[in-house]
């Protein structure tokens, strides 16, 4: 039997306890259905018998009490909600506890964000996580010695999971499930809860909101003229003459300021401006990929895909609304 505990910390995400609780408890359903033995123990721990979640809205019970779990296999950090530095102020009692089952041999998984408190315990360090992408600048912020994958689904290292916005952590449960069961059980569960198994990517459902958080002021004059100048064809060499500043050392400031490379930022920007024209407009791929100021196909398909993790087409027939309307 593996022990799965699901943590209730003050602020949480109602859904994001639920739906694991939900999942594991199935998937015993599953398995006895087809003659096997449930798996999974699943327990709701916090540090008080009741938590009072979104603004007393809920009340959550707890099955155990986090002091009293000496031993568990598996444990869920579930998404929080509200201002982050103060739910893990709230939650640092949860802190200890958690690095010293992981330590014992339990594997951690996060959902969505989170991923802060798990940063917290120090045991991310190091190592890569994924979270919300609309929470990427503060957590790059916040813990700086952490490796935030930009747009990925789940991250996977040493028994430590973290898993991106939203919704996006049922594909981490899925994983989950298949890990400590079968591929056959997972399928079941994908079927039954409606997810598509093999999502890998949140990159389709991130809105690139320019990394401005920084102190300077240059660069962002610099990011300012790339956004209202997207259509030209740019240059790292002719945003550097701009600002009167060195090659080398605009790149080294840009980097420094925005986490991403002068024409990382460029490529952002025009690719949000064409996800935006193919989202509201009737306009083709050629005719998006001009206003954009590509006119390579090839190369404005192959970034198109890195930024969004699908094609033009694939893209556009997913979100426009002209035609879906």
């Amino acid at each position: 039997m593996k022990h799965v505990s699901i943590l209730v910390p003050e602020t949480a995400v109602i859904e994001a306890i639920a739906d694991p609780n939900y999942m594991f408890k199935a998937v015993n359903q599953f398995l006895m259905v087809s003659g096997k033995s449930p798996l999974f123990e699943v327990q709701l721990v916090g540090l008080s018998k009741k938590i009072k979640l979104d603004n007393s809205l809920f009340s959550v019970h707890t099955d155990i009490l986090l002091k009293d779990v000496k031993k568990t296999d598996l444990i869920f950090i579930p998404a929080l909600s509200g201002d982050l530095k103060k739910a893990i102020e709230l939650n640092k009692g949860m802190i200890p506890w958690i690095v010293e089952q992981y330590k014992n041999g339990a594997e951690v998984a996060s959902l969505c964000v989170g991923a802060f408190l798990l940063a917290s315990t120090g045991l991310l360090d190091g190592k890569k996580c994924s979270t919300h992408w609309n929470s990427g600048n503060e957590f790059r912020t916040m813990f700086p010695a952490v490796e935030l994958v930009d747009g990925s689904i789940i991250t996977e290292e040493n028994g430590i999971y973290s898993s991106g916005g939203a919704n996006s952590y049922w594909n981490l449960l899925l994983h989950l499930v298949e890990k400590y069961t079968d591929r056959n059980t997972a399928i079941l569960a994908s079927k039954y809860f409606a997810i598509d198994i093999d999502r890998d990517s949140q990159s389709s459902f991130m809105m690139f909101q320019g990394q401005k958080e920084h102190d300077d002021e240059t660069i962002k004059k610099a990011q300012d003229f790339i956004e209202e100048n997207y259509q030209e064809k740019l240059s790292v060499e002719q945003l550097a003459n701009i600002f009167s500043i060195g090659r080398r050392s605009f790149e080294r400031r840009f980097k420094k300021a925005t986490n991403n490379t002068v024409i990382e930022y460029i490529q952002r920007i025009k690719i949000e401006a064409a996800k935006r024209s193919f989202e509201s407009s009737r306009k083709n791929i050629n005719e998006v990929m001009y206003d954009v100021g590509y006119t390579d196909t090839k190369a404005f398909r192959d970034v198109f895909k890195k930024v969004t993790g699908m094609t033009p087409i694939e893209y556009r027939n997913r979100y426009n609304k002209v035609a879906m309307g």
